[in-house]
């Protein structure tokens, strides 16, 4: 008997398992297909069909096992509900079915072959990118666009996206809430823009993904400071950009090179205890080559066409860096450049400050302080844990202890990850 409960129990966990990983791969598919047929008006109705499609996986698949091809028997269950949908909502639900893609929705003869055209997964790819328009609309603000695509096209649940920007779950669904009111009351299509709106569209498009990939590299939760399961969803949604004719732009390929040349070096910035390994110390031989490799193929599609991008500027900096064969062999000449050409199309203050790491290398620490005594960069980077660190550690090096110590106690107090604050006790420890 005791055999027999471990087996169910081994094989309910298995199951498990098997639905998460498919949740994260297919909710995204199945949300833009559903989204598609009714309309972003009705996402929520979306979101409760593919929630019910899991579900009734769950309780089929313990009593019958794990389908050949489960996540076709997910799209066969979600399309057999959303039909279930139309038929017992027929009078009492307004779907807009009036234009020539849906109008053969409205005919009990026609439906399920119609819907079947839904489902075609050689199409889910570009519904998905639909989609992914249609949560980036100019009228939803920034924080709102990341948490919808991670909501609808990730598969994130709200505690998993309040966990990953160190947010309350109340604070997420009123962002969902808005989102969706948006939503009904738009009645957007997910649709592709206009050609002559997609070069603007599709700035929007690559934040939301850049954010999210930021999030990932460098996540502001206390416990993981990398999130490798953000870094793969960003990866994975500009991949989709990168193979639809309509978006492959040299800013899109740009945006992957940049992630590919980042995302190379992610097993070797921290210990197997957690603890910040800095680039300086960081053992190379652990770099990813393929990506590294992926990265370069990108950066050459990138190319074409005469618009230069931050994202271009970025992932040649980024280049630079998995060029080198050690730390000591990083062409910073080169990086100063690409810093000051990135400063003069794209100013920001972030850009100041990581410029004035490269001035570090090349001319010290004193001229490196001169490079951040701008009034601008202070007032909008001392709330910024690395703006202080940084400045600590230029005083440090100049033997200014009582500076240093001050702005590394500031930045510790800035920062929630205890990686970083460990990495800051560390620098205060050597001051003394």
């Amino acid at each position: 008997m005791t055999t027999f409960l471990s087996h169910v129990v081994d094989s309910s966990k298995q199951i498990h398992q098997l639905t998460d990983h498919l949740f994260r791969r297919e909710a995204g598919k199945m949300v833009a297909v559903l989204t598609k047929i009714f309309g972003t008006e009705h996402l929520e109705l979306c979101e409760d069909v593919v929630q019910d499609t899991l579900l009734h996986a769950l309780q089929v698949w313990v009593d019958k096992g794990i389908p050949d091809q489960p996540a076709a028997w997910l799209f066969r269950v979600a399309k057999n509900k959303a039909i279930d949908i139309i038929r017992r909502n027929k009078h009492a639900v307004s779907f807009d079915f009036s234009d020539n893609e849906h109008v053969l929705l409205n005919s009990g003869y026609s439906m399920a072959a119609t819907m079947d055209d839904f489902w075609q997964e050689g199409s889910m790819k570009d519904d998905m990118l639909r989609m992914m328009f249609a949560c980036c609309d100019p009228g939803i603000s920034e924080d709102h666009q990341v948490t919808i695509i991670l909501k609808t096209l990730c598969g994130f649940s709200t505690a998993e996206i309040a966990k990953a920007f160190v947010t309350t779950e109340d604070t997420i669904s009123k962002r969902l809430y808005r989102t969706k009111e948006f939503f009904r009351e738009q009645r957007l299509k997910p649709a592709f823009p206009s050609p002559a709106a997609l070069a603007v569209r599709i700035d929007a498009v690559l934040n939301v993904i850049y954010l999210l990939f930021n999030e990932g590299y460098n996540s502001t939760h206390a416990a993981e400071l990398i999130r490798r399961d953000l870094l793969e969803e960003a990866m994975m949604l500009c991949k989709l950009l990168t193979e639809h004719p309509q978006t492959q732009l040299p800013s899109v390929y740009a945006l992957m090179a940049l992630m590919c040349f980042h995302a190379s070096r992610t097993d070797s910035r921290l210990t197997a205890a957690g603890q910040i390994i800095l680039l300086p110390d960081q053992d190379r031989r652990k770099w990813d080559q393929g990506l590294i490799r992926q990265g370069n193929a990108y950066l050459n599609q990138a190319a074409g066409g005469e618009y230069l991008s931050r994202y271009h500027l970025e992932a040649a900096i980024a280049y630079e860096h998995c060029a080198a064969d050690s730390y000591a062999h990083t062409n910073w000449q080169q990086l100063l450049t690409y810093y000051d050409l990135l400063n003069t199309l794209y100013p920001s203050p972030i850009t100041m400050m990581n410029k004035a790491v490269i001035i570090l290398q090349l001319y010290g620490a004193e001229t490196a302080l001169k490079a951040l005594a701008v009034a601008d960069i202070e007032k909008k980077l001392s709330s910024f844990y690395l703006y202080n660190s940084l400045l600590g550690e230029l005083h440090a090096r100049l033997g200014h202890v009582a500076e240093a110590r001050h702005y590394f106690q500031r930045a510790m107090r800035q920062t929630r990850a205890e990686a970083e604050r460990a990495l800051l006790d560390e620098k205060l420890a050597k001051l003394s």
